[in-house]
């Protein structure tokens, strides 16, 4: 599988500029009242510019303070510039500006003058002023969303020498911040032959530090940029040049021991590996071209039509499977051998699903012809797994053998934690255990037999609910992505460490039993997550507010609108200490499975927010905060998606894959018609097409088995195939159209609402009868209503034949 180029990705160069900032002063300061003793600064932080926090001198009791201080950033001006500046008292923050930068215009120089508290006039007086600089112009790759920036390389050889073989535990650190590898240690022990190599991988324009620090409190010979010699618990810094350097230092430790530094640093010029666009890979292209050829020919039998269908009107038919566990993992089975039954396995391209329905998907796709083969074999062996005694999976020898795959999978790179045991417990549970991956499923596509597979999760952020911030994630067998920012990977790179796009460290792939723990994290809820999940927004919406930083719009506006890229200036009023201690245990998780970021690195495109991709999946309080999003974590934080709406939908309404029909299994706990209405909710607030959902007066004891839903007047929005998890008539019918005699009625009684339904979350084994039951249930809803599915298809083949 190759990375291949897209119209929607620009290779471009672009210039540097410097930016010019003076601190002047502080108006009217609140603080600095008669009662109050004041130790004012101002701090400033641009990320996309420098790692690097810098501030003012203090000035101590004073209600005017006076800087008139100057800093210098060098930016680029195609990223999104956000400038932090922070008026601080002692220790504690009082409050924040949010700048956009994007406003200064190259060789201007403008004063503005902040409100920070309108009603004593306190105000933030600072000078601009942004000029060219000689430096050459940077190559940049962006989707319009995110941007990767030029690389540096940075090598440091370390060369002790002893004048006395004497043993010492001393060690240096290196770091420099916002590169790759931020931190290095090297022991220097009593060896007297040079270490291997410390190498940083930075971006270039970027004003960058190598900080060095000494593990004793020794007097040591500092840098020549060094302003004074210092004791080895300060840290050593030296401002690395922008050309390629080639320099060699000396740091004398004491009387018996010198260290020799040589340092080099060198472009790193190398392709992303990260595929940068919103069009569908080469692989799932293919395959779509290819199931549409064969959807045409199945579509012309059950449809009964007279003519083959052109390629163009072929209705994209998608399969979408939410979350429920053992339910989902059983049910699934039996959906799908009833539209086997309907000749209509061959008229999808897509299955998309999310906790446990991807424990059946991902079992299916193990057999490289599943769709072509008699299902009743596998549902024989998905009953061998559920029926069998789970007690076993929690003996002596099993949690030995766990222990041995959790360390080894801990040598290969990854950060261990409860959700890969839960993975290891739950393949072990229901599969054979056989040592697949995600990319191994590709088999099952070769010659698009069966449609393609996609399991989403939710990658999440510390001391944040999911309402505030969550990023819909897609597995296929082809890539891995995040559905907001255009960014994916191949799927067997996953896990791996990527920076600014480049894979840096390779790690082997994942078994797929893994993959199962991290698709069905039911450990990743937190309080207010639950609050979600109760649909008590009044209660939600409470918590978020009183918990939460105050975001003030302070931007005093201009006799011209500001242009579109360019973002209003933000007042940020830390919540108090006591806030932010309820908030940690609000959105306290008990664990989220941690794996590499591959967009670690990335900035922002100055225009992100007004670009039409990124807005349609914009539904967080960080994606108007640059910053926030910019200085991305390490690593992605996943969580099921069922801890805010128990769907799969996301990745099938991609505008990129213009689903026609969505054939809707639902197995969620609960009303059976909550996720589908909170989804179309939540495509309503994104202003993505999707038909209008009228049940919210249904209950679950007067659903129908299907329904269909579209609009009409928008041929954008999928055709809705809604299947609720309910017996209505298999009670008196055993097959469609036959009614059960008086002595199989007690076959037709299948509990799937009660509290005490054996199919409940809890339940992870089923007895023989239980698990037929409810495949026996789930085929036949779906076969009975053959003329509602059938109306559907001919419904969105005749839309397509419009088009």
């Amino acid at each position: 599988m190759t990375m291949e180029s897209s119209a929607s990705v620009k290779k471009m160069e672009f210039p540097c500029n410097l930016l010019f900032v003076r601190i002047i002063q502080i108006k009217n300061l609140q603080a600095a009242d008669v009662c109050d003793q004041t130790n004012c600064y101002v701090s400033l932080f641009l990320p996309t510019a420098s790692f690097e926090r810098v501030q003012t001198k203090t000035i101590k009791n004073c209600q005017d303070p006076l800087w008139n201080e100057s800093f210098t950033f060098r930016i680029q001006k195609e990223v999104k510039n956000v400038l932090e500046l922070m008026v601080h008292d002692g220790d504690d923050c009082l409050l924040t500006v949010l700048f956009d930068v994007s406003k200064i215009q190259l060789g201007e120089t403008i004063c503005l003058t902040f409100p920070l508290d309108q009603k004593i006039q306190e105000e933030l007086e600072v000078e601009f002023r942004l000029e060219s600089i000689a430096v050459p112009l940077e190559n940049i790759v962006t989707n319009g969303i995110l941007m990767s920036r030029e690389i540096s390389c940075l090598e440091v050889e370390v060369n002790m020498e002893k004048k006395k073989n004497e043993p010492t535990d001393k060690s240096l650190t290196f770091t420099v911040q916002g590169s790759c590898e931020e931190t290095e240690k090297v022991l220097l022990g009593s060896a007297m032959h040079p270490t291997d190599p410390i190498v940083f991988h930075y971006i270039k324009y970027q004003q960058s530090l190598l900080e060095i620090e000494l593990s004793k409190k020794l007097c040591v010979m500092c840098f020549p940029t060094s302003s004074r010699n210092t004791s080895a618990e300060e840290r050593i810094c030296l401002t690395l040049p922008l050309d390629p350097l080639s320099v060699k230092k000396e740091i004398v430790v004491d009387k018996n021991t010198t260290i020799d530094l040589t340092m080099k640093v060198q472009d790193w010029p190398r392709d992303l590996d990260v595929r940068l666009s919103y069009e569908l890979c080469m692989e799932e292209k293919l395959l779509v071209q290819k199931r549409k050829r064969i959807a045409a020919a199945a579509l012309k039998k059950v449809l009964h039509l007279e003519k083959d269908l052109q390629d163009h009107e072929v209705p994209v038919v998608a399969v979408m499977a939410t979350g429920g566990g053992a339910r989902a993992f059983t049910a699934l089975h039996g959906n799908l051998f009833g539209l086997q039954k309907l000749n209509l396995l061959d008229c999808l391209s897509y299955i998309s699903g999310s906790s446990g329905s991807t424990w059946a998907m991902s079992n299916l796709y193990e057999h490289a012809d599943w769709s072509h083969q008699d299902l009743s074999e596998a549902i024989a062996e998905a009953r061998k797994h559920m029926t069998k005694c789970k007690l076993s999976l929690f003996c002596a020898e099993n949690f030995k053998n766990y222990s041995k795959a959790l360390e080894q999978r801990q040598k290969e790179g990854y950060k261990t934690c409860f959700t890969d045991l839960w993975g290891l417990a739950i393949d072990k549970a229901l599969s054979n255990g056989n040592p697949s991956t995600l990319s191994g499923q590709r088999h099952a596509l070769n010659h698009g037999q069966n449609p393609l597979p996609i399991y989403m999760v939710l990658n999440t952020r510390d001391k944040y609910c999911l309402p505030e911030f969550k990023e819909w994630l897609e597995f296929t067998p082809y890539e891995v992505g995040l559905l907001k920012y255009g960014a994916y990977i191949r799927s067997d790179d996953f896990g791996s460490k990527f920076f600014m796009g480049r894979l840096m460290k390779k790690v082997p792939e994942s078994g797929i039993c893994y993959m199962k723990g991290l698709w069905s994290n039911v450990f990743s809820y937190n309080v207010l997550d639950t609050l979600h999940g109760g649909y008590d927004v009044a209660q939600e919406n409470y918590w978020h507010r009183c918990t939460r930083d105050k975001i003030e719009n302070i931007e005093e506006r201009p006799p011209q609108p500001l242009a579109p890229h360019q973002l209003d200036t933000y007042l940020v009023t830390p919540a108090c200490k006591f806030s932010k201690f309820l908030r940690d245990i609000l959105t306290e998780t008990l664990t989220t499975s941690e794996v590499y970021n591959f967009i670690h690195g990335f900035q922002l495109n100055n225009g992100y927010l007004d670009n039409n991709n990124f807005a349609i999946w914009k539904d967080t309080v960080l994606d108007a905060l640059p910053n926030k999003l910019t200085i991305a974590p390490e690593y992605l934080s996943l969580a099921d998606t069922a801890a805010y709406i128990d769907t799969s939908y996301p990745t099938l309404m991609r505008p990129e894959r213009k689903v026609d029909i969505i054939v809707h299994l639902n197995y969620s706990s609960g009303a059976q018609t909550e996720s589908l209405l909170r989804t179309a909710q939540y495509f309503a607030n994104q202003r993505i097409p999707f038909p209008k959902i009228d049940l919210s007066n249904v209950k679950d004891k007067d659903l129908k088995e299907c329904y269909i839903f579209e609009d009409a007047e928008d041929s954008r929005a999928p055709i809705v195939v809604f299947f609720p998890l309910i017996n209505d008539s298999f009670r008196k019918y055993k097959a469609p159209g036959v009614k059960r005699s008086p002595w199989e009625m007690k076959e037709g009684e299948v509990d799937v609402i009660s509290l005490h339904s054996p199919y409940g979350l809890q339940n992870f084994t089923y007895t023989k009868e239980e698990f037929d039951q409810l495949v026996e249930l789930t085929s036949y809803n779906i076969q009975n209503n053959k003329t509602m599915i059938y109306g559907a298809l001919r419904k969105a083949v005749e839309r397509k034949q419009k088009k």
